[in-house]
């Protein structure tokens, strides 16, 4: 399965890119939280923003336990000041 994930505000600034696709993760069952683990996993100190950030899949804002299908995209969408 590939997974796309676009980063926001201070989840770009930790993950150093706007984006990046998480490709072969070939899990039965993949979730959200597989994926965000893998993302934490890659870039030092991002799990603590993921902690606090809320994740939306086609637009709608989802938990951890979500199952993906291939080809999806994920935001992270850290809180930020004056909203």
């Amino acid at each position: 399965v590939n997974v796309t994930v676009r980063y926001w505000a201070s989840a770009r600034a930790v993950a150093g890119c706007d984006s990046e696709r998480f490709g072969g993760l070939d899990v039965d069952g993949l979730q959200v939280g597989d994926v965000l683990a893998v993302a934490a996993a890659a870039h030092t100190g991002l799990s603590v923003v993921l902690d606090v950030s809320t994740i939306l899949l086609d637009g709608r804002a989802v938990t951890a336990s979500e199952p993906l299908t291939e080809g999806v995209i994920l935001e992270v969408l850290p809180p930020f000041a004056g909203g």
